[in-house]
């Protein structure tokens, strides 16, 4: 399972990589997001895959004695995904009025300076 994850990371992140390297905005903002996915996925995979219990104490004990899930990994996977979609629909915007002031999505286009944005 494990084995799996990493190959699915490696292609997250080649793909994310290879997309920003293009000269197109959508695909910069979509090899953004796939560079993000696969840090969540590298750190839910450092954060240890175990089944076990909630990491719950009862209230006969004062440590954990069997095996638990961290929640450390998962809480900041949860708050990675929220901060990244709101930096989606941020430059979804961003993206849209660009397009609609210079009618072009080529990042080369943007280095005229005929046009007052």
């Amino acid at each position: 399972m494990e084995l799996l994850f990493v190959v699915l990371i490696g292609v997250l992140y080649g793909t994310g990589i290879y997309l920003m390297l293009r000269r197109s905005m959508v695909k910069l903002l979509v090899g953004l997001l796939l560079l993000g996915n696969g840090a969540n996925l590298l750190i839910f995979l450092l954060g240890d895959l175990v089944k076990g219990n909630p990491p719950v104490i009862s209230p006969d004990s004062s440590v954990f004695t069997a095996v638990y899930a961290d929640p450390i990994p998962q809480s900041l996977i949860l708050t990675a995904i929220v901060i990244s979609f709101g930096l989606q629909s941020f430059a979804i915007i961003l993206l849209k009025k660009v397009y609609l002031a210079t009618g072009s999505d080529n990042l080369d286009d943007l280095n005229t300076h005929d046009l007052d944005i």
